[in-house]
């Protein structure tokens, strides 16, 4: 197997920490990319993985996403990632979560955890039982934590709107066409938000059933999933799964905006590149979708209530203006100029 070093998106992390409990069914991964700027924090994805090393190159992009986001949101926090590898039935068992919580707790605080795709807020809570460093745990109301879907749906959003103003010069979404990769707590959260101001939507899942009831419920269109990446658009917003950005889904792409939920989108640096030279708009996927870790970040923190991850949310707008104005200027692509700002951040540029 290779080496963990000699992994393309290796990166210069910190640690990357390897577990397996034969007896509760774990196996997982947990990257540290940096602590410069504070503990590690990055949710737990639950998923099931064609190789290992698919894992391992999961949680390395993950986890240096998750230093980039935590580091442009102005969070005292690093970047870390969990990932545990899934069989192919999805099979999660309390032993196994349990099993996670050692985990995390053996890293001594160096690794704060909360939920991913895979994992909920319940799932939190069976962690927390063996460590203290998680967050995304069920609060009161007017409380910061929990869930941070709902709040990554709300940057994501507010991230939309602002790229239409730029890129289209609409300061409404009435009739803006988005077309919506990936419709679960992010994807369907941004959707519902977008019905509301009037914008026209079409969709796509790989959970068709899901998609249909929410066409239904929003007057959407449902595409295949195959196809929603080349619908003519004003915006593609991709709320799934990662690396979908590639020079083939590039080169076939019918819009003049990428704005969306899901982390590492390009499949590589390069990809970033290839959107600047197409004129695309891009919104960098770790500024936009940083409402969820400001979220649990704060709830970890004590630093504030859901006003205040609320306000901090709504300075995601100006984050990526920042981006967008510095790209205009410079001719370099925004997500070479998001990394650029990003490194300096955690003392790497």
């Amino acid at each position: 197997m290779t080496a963990p070093w000699d992994y393309p998106d290796f990166d210069e992390h910190e640690g990357l920490h390897f577990f397996r409990d034969a007896e509760a069914g774990l196996t997982a991964i947990i990257a540290i990319h940096s602590t410069k700027l504070g503990p590690a924090a990055g949710g737990t994805r639950f998923w099931h993985y064609a190789d290992p090393e698919a894992a391992i190159t999961d949680a390395l992009r993950l986890s240096r996403g998750m230093s980039f986001k935590n580091a442009m949101a102005g969070l005292p926090m690093g970047g870390g990632k969990g990932v545990v590898l899934a069989d192919a039935g999805r099979t999660k068992t309390p032993a196994l979560l349990a099993a996670f919580g050692r985990a995390v707790d053996s890293l001594g605080g160096r690794y704060v955890t909360a939920e991913d795709v895979g994992m909920s807020d319940a799932d939190m809570v069976a962690i927390s039982t063996e460590t203290r460093h998680v967050a995304g745990l069920p609060v009161g109301q007017g409380a910061a934590g929990g869930d941070p879907g709902p709040l990554t749906a709300l940057g994501v959003y507010l991230g939309v709107a602002a790229a239409v103003r730029r890129g289209l010069r609409r300061e409404s979404l009435e009739g803006v066409h988005v077309a919506i990769q990936g419709v679960g707590s992010v994807g369907g959260g941004l959707a519902r938000r977008l019905a509301a101001d009037g914008a026209r939507l079409t969709i796509a899942d790989a959970d068709g059933a899901r998609a249909a009831s929410l066409a239904a419920e929003l007057g959407a269109q449902v595409v295949g999933a195959d196809e929603i990446l080349t619908v003519q658009a004003d915006v593609l917003s991709p709320c799934a799964l990662g690396a979908i950005l590639t020079a083939d889904s590039i080169a076939s792409l019918a819009v003049p905006i990428v704005a969306g939920g899901a982390n590492n989108q390009l499949a590589t640096p390069e990809d970033g590149a290839r959107l600047h030279a197409r004129g695309v708009l891009y919104a960098p996927d770790y500024v936009i979708n940083a409402g969820g870790i400001i979220n649990v970040g704060l709830e970890y923190l004590g630093q504030g209530d859901r006003a205040e991850v609320e306000r901090r949310i709504g300075q995601i707008p100006a984050r990526l203006e920042q981006i967008w104005e510095e790209s205009a200027v410079s001719g370099d692509p925004a997500a070479q100029v998001a990394d650029r700002i990003a490194m300096r951040l955690i003392g790497r540029g």
